[in-house]
């Protein structure tokens, strides 16, 4: 009876909140949005996947594109959202650069679906091409306002070759034969010749089939009079050993690709016996002394095969038993840095390399002045220590005389921040240091040789590192961290599924 009321509550708030559709066009220039000053704007994308899809223009003519499918956070600033823009980065020989922009059609009145699943949507479209690095950003719009955190989401997608399933439909790949099936088979006629039967391609007429074995190579030629249709023919190849069993490749010419196309393969096989044959070889006949030792390992096989069916339903069995394993978010690190080091040309820099080189998600305080004044600095930092994996300190010596040079002392300069933090943030983390159990949560990085100041001598128990010199050992400290997380998760799901049973 509760799931028929929840049916035709579903069924009648579809009837009067119909759900939100994308309607998607080009927008290679700036968002309108974001000329507007914004109250509240609308959370970043839950996650973003790619993938290629072949799609059929005319007979026998396809075209790749990319299937980008997407996941809204189920929050209550998806009310505000209103579209979300995608654009694609492509990296090979030329570089291209196209954004698409896909409003919804409705107003979200919900976090999820009615049905209970999250928000999903998929667009279709941005040619690929054979062998290209893309990068993929996405966002949501209304965006944030200026000098303001901006939540978005990008992935990479490396397009593979013309031996891919999908990417094989490229013209350029038609062409090079990767959709011909010339259906090789290969039989030794007798001693000294054997015979290559195989379908022939529109895109060529000249063919060579090459016999290798152990010992030697063998091959033979053909060339048709004219390009046709595809048709059986068969080349004759001289052979002077034993050939039973080696393997022949057919090599073809294309116009596109020359003699180094694909190549497809076979296997050489005894032709049928059709009334005089040469005589059969006496030496291949089992003796019939060897009989018991046949079954005996065809019985060994057997057991074999049973212990490994067993130890494989075993394995499918205590796998069940456990969580799935899914992907670790990025590692979060909280910077905190003195008034004295240049935002601009420093702590940006700095939190550049973090997020394309060491994967983490940067946490500033330059970044997030509405939540520090909503918060009071005090309870935001105790919160950002409470969800950061690590927390670096970032010292750099004599950086007066080059944010002078470089920022100036203008008004608005980011050399002159409103309200250092560094010092709060030094004596609300300075008991941690002291702790065995919680020291390792903290790093410190300079740009100079490393001297901490006197005031800060309790640094002196973190790892240092200095960037760009010591960079590797830097990420690899950050990835520990991920480590020790992905080991307190696997802890728990095991504590939980024991708890089960």
């Amino acid at each position: 009876m509760l799931l028929v009321l929840l049916s035709l509550v579903a069924l009648s708030w579809g009837a009067v909140f119909p759900e939100p559709a994308i309607q998607c066009g080009s927008e290679n220039g700036p968002s309108p949005e974001w000329m507007v000053n914004h109250t509240l704007t609308p959370g970043d994308l839950r996650d973003l996947r790619v993938e290629s899809v072949k799609t059929s223009v005319a007979t026998e003519d396809y075209s790749i594109l990319m299937n980008i499918s997407w996941i809204l956070r189920a929050d209550a600033s998806i009310r505000l959202l209103k579209a979300t823009k995608i654009c694609v980065t492509g990296k090979n020989n030329l570089q291209s650069y196209s954004c698409v922009r896909c409003n919804y059609t409705e107003a979200f009145q919900t976090q999820t679906r009615p049905s209970g699943g999250k928000w999903m949507f998929s667009y279709v479209g941005f040619p690929i091409e054979l062998n290209t690095l893309y990068f993929i950003g996405a966002h949501n719009i209304p965006n944030a306002n200026m000098n303001e955190d901006s939540p978005s989401l990008s992935v990479n997608f490396t397009s593979p070759g013309c031996l891919d399933h999908v990417m094989k439909y490229k013209k350029k790949c038609i062409e090079a034969g990767n959709l011909w099936d010339p259906n090789i088979t290969a039989c030794k006629k007798d001693e000294k010749t054997v015979e290559v039967n195989f379908t022939t391609s529109p895109l060529g007429n000249k063919y060579m089939a090459v016999i290798q074995n152990n010992f030697s190579t063998a091959s033979s030629s053909l060339e048709l009079s004219a390009w046709s249709k595809l048709t059986r023919t068969s080349i004759m190849v001289p052979v002077t050993e034993d050939s039973e069993g080696a393997v022949v490749q057919l090599v073809p010419y294309f116009h596109t690709c020359g003699y180094d196309c694909i190549r497809r393969k076979g296997t050489v096989v005894l032709c049928p016996q059709t009334g005089g044959s040469f005589p059969p070889d006496n030496s291949r006949h089992v003796p019939s002394g060897w009989l018991p030792l046949l079954l005996l390992a065809l019985l060994v096989a057997t057991w074999v095969l049973v212990v490994g069916i067993y130890l494989t339903w075993k394995c499918e069995r205590n796998r069940t038993s456990f969580p799935t394993t899914t992907l670790l978010p990025l590692i979060k690190v909280l910077v905190v840095y003195p008034s004295e080091i240049c935002f601009q040309h420093t702590v940006c820099y700095f939190t550049e390399f973090l997020q394309n080189h060491c994967r983490t998600e940067v946490i500033l305080d330059k970044w997030q002045k509405k939540k520090i004044a909503e918060m009071g600095p005090v309870h935001w930092l105790t919160t950002q220590k409470q969800a950061a994996d690590k927390i670096i300190f970032l010292l750099s010596n004599d950086v007066n005389t080059v944010c002078d040079g470089t920022c100036g002392k203008s008004e608005g300069s980011p050399c002159k921040n409103s309200q250092d933090l560094f010092p709060l943030a030094f004596n609300l983390f300075c008991s941690d240091l002291r702790s065995q159990t919680h020291v390792h949560k903290y790093i410190v990085v300079y740009f100079q040789e490393a001297d901490t100041k006197d005031d800060y001598h309790a640094l002196n128990v973190c790892p240092k590192y200095r960037l760009m010199k010591e960079a590797t050992a830097f990420c690899t400290e950050l990835l520990h961290a991920e480590q020790h997380r992905s080991a307190r998760k696997r802890l728990r799901a095991c504590h939980n599924s024991c708890s089960f049973v």
